[in-house]
């Protein structure tokens, strides 16, 4: 079946049209822009209305193209811009009405259940035992723990690399006092969980890939205490030019990393980049359907 998937989420909004094929997910188009709503929405607590009318006009054109490439269910999802912030409801009533089709505000739960279907969905050979997936969002940060067939135990804080960035990290670089004082808010925040043992731990999100684009696809918190301490010394324009990460995403990659490395302490285990995530997981869910609309 022929699914597409317009998400929108606080650092980008993107599309993703594929064909679901016996639990597989294969892309047939993807499309993607920055739009940094979480930091707006740090920044003022909530989006303007010149912002609102934005994420409409591009999910309107993401909508037209799912139709173009006859998609025969579709949906969008919203993220933490759904759930944070003054007046949500206004983005969600515009981006209903630009694309016309369902439009579903993503609780914590339901965001990490779907990234655990689709970072696991994407995986070669479906790993044994117990999985765990983190995924590091704009405005917040799920840890979910199950097995190949399905999550069972979801835990979800209120606090991504946006939001740590714009509340604890606002010199770039960071002041040592500022980074201190983020490492402690991420140990109290996510030091708290207890997690189940696992066998094997994804990371899937924005923050996973530009991590993973400074010290490679498999990371411990070894690994990522060198990409904090390079992200500390430099400034954010300077390390996205570097290693080619957006410079929008490049001002929270710090932030992100900080919130990866205690996540993997948290688990035990290093982190391994995931091919898929929410998007993927929410493909998943409409060819199944359990959440099926006409496109």
């Amino acid at each position: 079946m022929r699914v597409a998937v317009v998400d929108v989420g606080s650092n980008t909004a993107r599309v993703l049209v594929a064909d679901v094929v016996g639990g597989r997910v294969d892309v047939v188009a993807e499309r993607r822009a920055r739009l940094g709503l979480g930091e707006e929405i740090a920044r003022t607590g909530t989006l303007s209305r010149d912002t609102v009318a934005i994420v409409a006009r591009l999910c309107r054109d993401y909508a037209d193209r799912a139709r173009a490439l006859e998609a025969e269910r579709a949906e969008t999802i919203v993220t933490a811009p759904g759930r944070q912030g003054r007046s949500p409801e206004l983005l969600v009533a515009a981006v209903q009405q630009a694309t016309r089709l369902p439009v579903r505000v993503l609780s914590a739960e339901e965001e990490g259940r779907l990234s655990f279907r689709g970072a696991v969905s994407r995986v070669g050979e479906h790993p044994r035992g117990k999985i765990a997936v983190v995924d590091v969002g704009g405005g917040s940060t799920e840890i979910v723990v199950g097995t190949a067939l399905a999550a069972n135990w979801v835990r979800s804080v209120d606090l991504g690399s946006i939001r740590l960035t714009r509340q604890m990290l606002r010199h770039d670089p960071p002041t040592g006092s500022e980074l201190d004082a983020a490492r402690d808010l991420v140990r109290a925040t996510l030091g708290a969980i207890t997690a189940p043992l696992t066998d094997v731990a994804l990371a899937t999100g924005g923050s996973a890939r530009a991590v993973a684009k400074l010290v490679g696809p498999s990371y411990g918190t070894r690994e990522i205490e060198k990409a904090i301490a390079l992200l500390s010394r430099r400034t954010s324009t300077k390390v996205g030019r570097k290693a080619g990460i957006h410079p929008v995403r490049a001002a929270s990659v710090l932030g992100g990393a900080l919130l990866l490395a205690e996540a993997a302490r948290v688990l035990g285990r290093p982190l391994v980049l995931a091919r898929g995530g929410v998007r993927e997981g929410a493909a998943l869910a409409l060819a199944s359907g359990r959440v099926a609309a006409a496109a």
